[in-house]
């Protein structure tokens, strides 16, 4: 009994430390970052919790280390209207926060894992990687919206690099990907993702990034993170313009720098290019560098850059690095 006791109380321990905010409340109701501790989180990607619970091509979760010195040092609230995995989300633990996406299939998930964890667990927990399973969830899924967020999450975890496509009937048609594990999810990170998004102020919403970010104001941080402009990948390219054309990254771009004007600070990570770089006149620039994680084989995954760009009015800690403005003189390739 005392052993049982104990291995309460430290579990006790350990969730209120998972549920503590890791920005600090200030007296003008702004919450002033703490970025050690960010840092520190950041750094154990696979340890700390709560940390994203699916899979998600394009995801920042090992690119956040160098995202926070762009933070700003203190901000209202929190909105992300490219939800995907939300590791920025899941690193901040914001109070308040509108999270949104248009890949409704995604929104249901969170809404879903907000209030119903035990039961989504229950109905993972039995289950192990199988090919036959696989395709029988992809192409019989449930009617039930409980069990059907449970299948979404069983795909994400054993399709081929947590890639999420739909046909032209909307169908999810990526193939089975030999997970390496039989772990179909974290519990523990369930539920401490659970607790994050149960927080009264936090919103979850299926929709355009526009209407999205309709109640942005001044002090408020945004994080934009939108489909990948590119040229060099001619297939990948034509899957973004039927999810985010040209002409969206330009609307994109223009409501980002409204919501800089207004006093928002304004955070945007996109592909590497002069041509995106130009659409933020205004912003300064940064080039951060990745792994691949699109290639088949692991071995023909090399480096590839992105930059975020981020508005004035952020308060950075650049540790010496050099910032550029974008579609500015000074700007590099």
């Amino acid at each position: 009994m005392p052993k049982k006791r104990n291995r309460r109380q430290a579990g006790l321990l350990i969730q209120q430390k998972e549920t503590m905010p890791f920005a600090s409340k200030g007296a003008n109701e702004l919450y002033i970052v703490d970025r050690n501790a960010l840092e520190a989180r950041a750094c154990s990607p696979n340890c700390s919790l709560p940390r994203p619970f699916l899979r998600w091509a394009g995801s920042k979760r090992r690119l956040l280390s160098q995202i926070i010195p762009l933070m700003p040092s203190q901000f209202h609230a929190y909105y992300e209207p490219f939800l995907g995995s939300g590791a920025l989300f899941f690193l901040l633990c914001p109070e308040r926060a509108w999270l949104s996406d248009k890949c409704g299939n995604l929104i249901d998930a969170y809404k879903m894992l907000k209030y119903n964890v035990s039961s989504i667990i229950r109905y993972l927990r039995p289950l192990r990687p199988s090919r036959n399973l696989f395709y029988t969830f992809r192409s019989q899924p449930s009617r039930g919206k409980l069990k059907r967020v449970a299948e979404f999450m069983y795909l994400n975890k054993t399709c081929w690099n947590g890639l999420y496509r739909v046909n032209s009937k909307g169908h999810f048609n990526v193939p089975y990907g030999l997970p390496s594990s039989k772990i179909i999810a974290d519990f523990d990170n369930l539920r401490a993702c659970s607790r994050a998004l149960r927080k009264s102020g936090i919103r979850l919403q299926s929709c355009d990034f526009d209407e999205a970010l309709t109640g942005v104001q001044a002090n408020d941080f945004v994080y934009l993170d939108p489909p990948y402009f590119t040229r060099h990948n001619r297939s990948f390219i034509d899957y973004n313009e039927t999810l985010f054309s040209w002409q969206d990254q330009m609307r994109l771009a223009k409501r980002a720098q409204e919501l800089a004007n207004t006093g928002a600070y304004v955070i945007v990570t996109n592909a590497n290019n002069r041509e995106v770089r130009r659409l933020y006149k205004g912003f300064k620039h940064k080039t951060i560098a990745r792994s691949s994680t699109l290639a088949s084989d692991s071995a023909c995954r090399g480096q590839v850059t992105e930059t975020v760009l981020y508005s004035p009015n952020c308060k950075t800690e650049m540790m010496g690095d050099k910032a550029y403005d974008a579609g500015g003189n000074n700007e590099q390739e």
